[in-house]
């Protein structure tokens, strides 16, 4: 007898649709400002989103950092939190879950990611060592060159292209490294630095088949590899997804796979751990581990809290198991995805394919009659908030910074302006707003007349440079 169940609209359809995995249990009033109070507000700042309060801001997508939704798990935790100065049984918690899920053997929890990035670059690089990489990263690479190191490019040449659909973006080019290693000498490379997923190419994968030959070439030459895991678990959905062989492993298990072919790794929590603050450092080697444990006190905090109270810990080993829940990943991305459909949809130009935590618009096809000295990017974030209240980010020759030797601009291939989308966060009717407000700055893109620098720190620019109107 023919099965009588009534198909829901998703089946008419030919498709299944999917939901979030989780009720909502607490809520935060939001409001938007009128447009003359975000004029100001936008003036107020110096025209840098980084410099807006944030009660000035209706939906948050500058960073997907530090502003994720803490689940009740995460928050009973919390209460659980062993504030000891030395031998905090959370830490133990968090020491267990990083050998459990990442596999390495020696833990150091740290503030947050870049108290990580620190440390591995004053403990493995010796001034004037080179650090290959798959696309600078903005702290990784300022630490990197404090510590008297140079970064050196080595992604593949379709990361730098926004319409490229290589499933691996994120990839390192094997020829482009074997040549700097033949070259430069193997003594002369600190590490290869590792990025999953590579933020500045628009949060692009790298697949399990490259970080094998990576390691591979690398261990013929004596050369360590260490992994950026920020946004691991979601590298690892791009390869359940698009890699041969991954269709039937969970997320937790192609993360195992993926970190057994690395020598260590730094994290920022705060992002794939899903918590607002919080960072670690781990290490298979003990020599390394034992020199990181001396520097960490200078800089951190002893070795059983580094800079971190207890309650924190608990709720990011918490987090790391829910982080790698199929079901939790398979919402994170499809809620990015829902956004950025949207926009392909309309013909808005944005970084392909579409990445695992953020959208990125590209500012120079918004704006091909600005010079990128104009800063398109930034002139792109700024015009989204005037318009909706949105906040966003700059990607592009702001967050390049300038070379150290001859201090001119860096101007990358790629100008993007991101989306961040926060964790457990924002509905799908506030993507629907965030839609239809980038559909608003594109329609009127012909406006836009760019930015002048009016003030620029010495690091990191872009989270406290101050602009005008050119």
């Amino acid at each position: 007898m023919p099965d009588q169940t009534p198909l829901t609209m998703g089946q008419q359809f030919g498709r299944r649709s999917w939901a979030e995995p989780w009720k909502i249990k607490m809520v935060e009033p939001l409001r938007m400002v009128d447009r003359a109070g975000r004029e100001a507000a936008l003036i107020e700042a110096g025209y840098n989103t980084f410099l807006l309060r944030s009660d000035r801001v209706y939906i948050d997508l500058l960073t997907d950092s530090g502003t994720s939704a803490m689940s009740d798990r995460q928050w009973a935790g919390m209460m659980l939190g062993d504030e000891a100065y030395a031998g905090s049984v959370n830490f133990y918690h968090l020491e267990a879950a990083v050998q459990r899920y990442y596999g390495y053997r020696y833990l150091l929890p740290t503030h947050q990611g870049r108290g990580a990035e620190h440390l591995i670059s004053r403990v493995a690089i010796t001034p004037g060592q080179i650090i290959p990489g798959n696309m600078y990263f903005t702290t990784t690479r300022a630490h990197q060159e404090l510590a008297g190191g140079s970064f050196v490019d080595v992604i593949i040449d379709e990361a730098h292209d926004p319409t490229s659909l290589h499933p691996f973006k994120g990839n390192i080019d094997l020829d482009k490294l074997a040549a700097l290693i033949e070259r430069e000498g193997a003594a002369r490379l600190a590490y290869v630095s590792l990025a999953a997923t590579v933020n500045m190419a628009g949060g692009q994968p790298v697949s399990l088949a490259n970080v094998k030959a990576v390691k591979q070439l690398c261990d013929r030459h004596g050369i360590r590899v260490y992994l950026d895991a920020t946004r691991l678990a979601e590298n690892a959905f791009f390869i359940q997804e698009r890699e041969a062989g991954y269709a039937d492993r969970s997320i937790a298990e192609i993360v195992l796979e993926f970190t057994r072919h690395t020598d260590g790794a730094w994290s920022s929590a705060k992002k794939d751990s899903l918590v607002n603050i919080g960072g670690w450092l781990a290490i298979n080697d003990f020599e390394v581990f034992e020199e990181l444990r001396n520097q960490i006190v200078l800089f951190e905090g002893l070795h059983t809290y580094g800079g971190l109270a207890g309650r924190d810990m608990e709720a990011m080993a918490i987090g790391i198991e829910e982080s790698l829940q199929d079901d939790h990943i398979r919402s994170r991305i499809g809620q990015v995805r829902y956004l950025g459909e949207l926009l392909v949809d309309w013909g808005i130009p944005i970084v392909q394919p579409i990445g695992g935590h953020a959208i990125f618009l590209d500012a120079k096809q918004f704006y091909p009659h600005l010079a990128q000295s104009l800063f398109p990017a930034q002139t792109l974030a700024a015009e989204l908030y005037l318009d909706s209240g949105i906040r966003s980010m700059e990607r592009g020759v702001v967050s390049a910074g300038r070379d150290p030797i001859t201090g001119d601009h860096h101007y990358p291939k790629l100008e993007l302006t991101r989306l961040t989308i926060p964790r457990r966060v924002y509905t799908q009717a506030h993507m629907d707003v965030v839609a239809e407000a980038v559909k608003a700055v594109w329609d009127s893109r012909a406006k836009a007349r760019g930015l002048a620098m009016v003030y620029e720190p010495k690091y990191l620019r872009f989270f406290q440079a101050r602009f005008s109107p050119a």
